[in-house]
């Protein structure tokens, strides 16, 4: 294998666990062909984040931390004021980043700029800097479909005016209203569809577009965006997860390198050991979702209600939600109930959990890396989106992947405590359940396949590779 200890690249990305955390993945990719990698984030994950994570080898130079101001003091709430902060993001924190790269380049020769799809005002500042700029897209290849459909016009969306009207766009399933990623609804969520039409409105000075995603999980879909439809072209490198789910060992400087938002409780992991082969349903819903009081409720009856173990991430309140008075709670008496076939924590290592032999199904809010996580532990899911790409992504989860159920919502968006039992039989007992199991097992194989020599996110990894190395010789 060739090492190209020469170049540097710099990452840039907002300071949020779902952001950074494909980032370091792909940092870890990177470094194990001898590249080095500079991450850059805002000064909140110097001070939260990273205080639950550890760091590469101090050995290993390959890879290092730079942070910048986004504007806002380190207890402002980015979940509370998206629009506030994404303004400050593409203003101060855009400045405060050319900064940073104009003093880091004083030292450093970066041979590109590698950023995310959510911060687009990035990408003039590689120009400014004489730096090509790739993008590793965090979302699924469907996403880069549809987002650059809608907002290049090149199909009619009727389907936004029109909800009993479904969309077929080309390579994906006919989608209905409810499949559609939430950022293009008409009047809702307005700031990050400003943000993505800002994307699209730069992409022309993006030299690449990385997905996180692998050709075999996604091949209609990408098929359908060849020929010059899209441009540029997404080229998938992953699956974008810790090399043990891939059946590899951390190398040294590669161990360790993730972000935690909440300091994760191995607990979890003692108590699944104890737990039969496939008995254990496993539900979290991410670092940012809270949910309703009356929905946690009719999760937890439901989970009763379905007599299997369970192991629930439950977010308690931080201190500063508890005294604005944003608590929400396990209902009364319900650990006592569910007895010794329950476990609930605040947070877990998520990939060791999917990659346990207790663990049967996970129902999950389909957030795009716990999807590539489920799929390459071969766990199928009980899919329970609520909003960006996540109804986007249990569509693929269930019609494309075919590896998991869709929890249905009532009239008022909430789920019922008999669909959570119905769902979780489904995936269990039920008729189609081993079908399921067995499909997210032949996914896991192919997800594996596609990173080995010779595979197909191996080579394109290897191109882009290539690319930035004649960058630098140029």
């Amino acid at each position: 294998m060739v090492l190209h200890q020469n170049i540097h690249v710099l990452m840039a990305s907002a300071a949020l666990q779902g952001h950074l955390n494909p980032m370091l993945k792909f940092a870890k990719s990177l470094i194990s062909k001898g590249i080095h990698v500079t991450i850059a984030t805002g000064e909140i994950a110097r001070h939260r984040m990273l205080k639950h994570t550890t760091a590469a080898d101090p050995a290993d130079p390959s890879i290092q931390f730079e942070f910048f101001s986004d504007g806002f003091d380190l207890e402002f709430d980015t979940n509370a004021d998206y629009e506030s902060w994404i303004d400050a993001l593409s203003t101060k924190g855009s400045k405060n980043l050319s900064n940073l790269i104009a003093k880091l380049s004083q030292r450093t020769k970066f041979s590109c700029l590698i950023l995310n799809q959510f911060v687009p005002w990035f990408v003039p500042i590689a120009k400014e800097n004489n730096l090509p700029c790739a993008v590793l897209w965090i979302q699924p290849c469907a996403l880069y479909s549809i987002y650059y459909r809608f907002f290049n016009k090149l199909n009619e969306f009727a389907i936004l005016h029109n909800k009993n009207e479904p969309l077929q766009l080309p390579g994906l399933p006919l989608l209905n209203f409810e499949d559609l990623p939430t950022f293009i609804h008409p009047n809702a969520y307005l700031c990050f569809q400003k943000l993505l039409s800002d994307f699209f409105s730069f992409l022309d000075e993006v030299k690449w577009v990385l997905g996180t995603s692998f050709d075999e999980l996604e091949e209609e879909v990408l098929g359908s965006m060849n020929g010059g439809v899209v441009r540029p072209m997404i080229s998938p490198i992953g699956p974008l997860v810790s090399p043990f789910l891939l059946g590899k060992e951390e190398k040294v400087g590669e161990g360790g390198l993730s972000v935690d938002m909440w300091k994760a409780d191995d607990s979890c992991l003692r108590w699944l050991d104890g737990q039969d082969m496939g008995s254990v349903v496993y539900v979290s819903f991410g670092s940012i979702i809270v949910l309703c009081q009356e929905q946690v409720d009719n999760i937890a009856n439901g989970l009763l209600m379905s007599g299997k173990a369970f192991l629930w991430v439950f977010k308690r309140p931080l201190p500063e939600e508890s005294t604005k008075g944003l608590t929400v709670r396990l209902p009364d008496g319900f650990l006592e109930a569910a007895g010794g076939r329950g476990l609930v924590v605040n947070w877990c290592s998520q990939e060791q959990v999917l990659k346990h032999k207790a663990v049967s199904c996970f129902m999950t809010h389909c957030g795009w890396n716990s999807t590539l996580e489920t799929v390459l532990a071969g766990v199928p899911v009980i899919a329970f989106p609520e909003w960006t790409d996540q109804p986007t992504n249990a569509k693929l989860l269930t019609d494309v992947f075919k590896m998991g159920v869709r929890i249905r919502k009532g009239d008022e968006g909430i789920v019922s405590s008999e669909e959570v039992e119905r769902c979780i039989w489904e995936m269990t007992d039920g008729p189609n359940a081993t079908a399921m199991a067995k499909r997210a097992a032949e996914l896991m194989e192919a997800g594996k396949r596609a990173v080995e020599g010779g595979g197909s996110s191996h080579r394109n990894l290897d191109l882009f590779i290539a690319d930035i190395v004649g960058q630098k010789s140029e």
